[in-house]
């Protein structure tokens, strides 16, 4: 392995990375906590947009002994917040909103108001109320000229009864109907990891990204200029990422590796 640089501040995957759906990851409890005793900042970038920081805060917590704090988590849904903030052009904007009670949530916290006929923004996330009339709402509103948002691609996300439709495939319902690209937020998009480093306060050459996915987590740090960890304890392999033309910065088997 290349030698290790000293970084400022760390972007964090979840699962996969901290944990493997509901099974510990021990190297990672001791990873953050090695992180907590240097006093060195860190957040955890997930594409969860349906969670607030304190569900992941509270879930860490409880099922897998990892103890942070809400400011340690930056969401996609957090990531299209600040997205639109620098974007719109009114104090008031108004939005319809495809998705779960955490987006809805952290989106009228900042201001905004929903509307559903002719808003300023349609955002689009994973939402298992889904219904074709909340589709058809965001489609029309799209075709009527609303801006486009998506929280972030994934085509899937891991459940006890399989790989469920992840918020990638509702984006891509709007996206089919409207023949009209979203603005996508979350990983491997640059976006939110440019949203994250302005968060922690560093430049994105004094962080590095850290996942387990290849293809999410990994490009994301490509995409973005940020140096990049893979940890293979989740979904990448060594021979996958052995075909990719771009390589992540480091590759590591387990987070005790990784020296400070």
């Amino acid at each position: 392995m290349k030698l290790m640089k000293q970084y400022k501040g760390y972007f964090i995957d979840l699962d996969g990375t901290v944990y493997a759906g509901k099974k510990r990851i021990p190297a990672a409890k001791r990873f953050v906590e090695r992180l907590q005793a240097a006093q060195i900042p860190f957040l955890f970038v997930t594409n969860n947009s349906t969670q607030l920081p304190k569900d992941v805060v509270k879930n860490l917590a409880e099922n897998h002994d990892i103890h942070v704090k809400p400011e340690n988590v930056y969401t996609s849904g957090m990531a299209t917040v600040d997205f639109m903030n620098a974007d719109r052009q009114q104090d008031h904007s108004t939005v319809y909103i495809v998705g779960e009670l955490g987006l809805k949530q952290v989106i009228l916290a900042n201001g905004y108001q929903l509307e559903a006929d002719n808003p300023d923004y349609v955002v689009v996330g994973l939402d298992s109320d889904l219904t074709y009339e909340k589709l058809a709402r965001a489609v029309l509103a799209v075709r009527n000229g609303s801006t486009f948002i998506g929280t972030n691609p994934d085509t899937n996300i891991p459940k006890e009864r399989g790989m469920m439709p992840g918020a990638g495939a509702v984006v891509d319902f709007v996206r089919y109907a409207t023949q009209q690209m979203p603005i996508m937020i979350g990983k491997p998009k640059a976006r939110i990891l440019d949203s994250a480093a302005t968060k922690i306060g560093l430049s994105k050459d004094e962080v590095v990204m850290v996942g387990d996915n290849y293809h999410t987590d990994i490009m994301a740090g490509i995409n973005a200029g940020v140096d990049t960890m893979l940890v293979y304890t989740g979904l990448s392999t060594r021979s996958q990422v052995a075909d990719q033309q771009v390589k992540p910065t480091y590759q590591i088997d387990s987070l005790d590796d990784w020296r400070l």
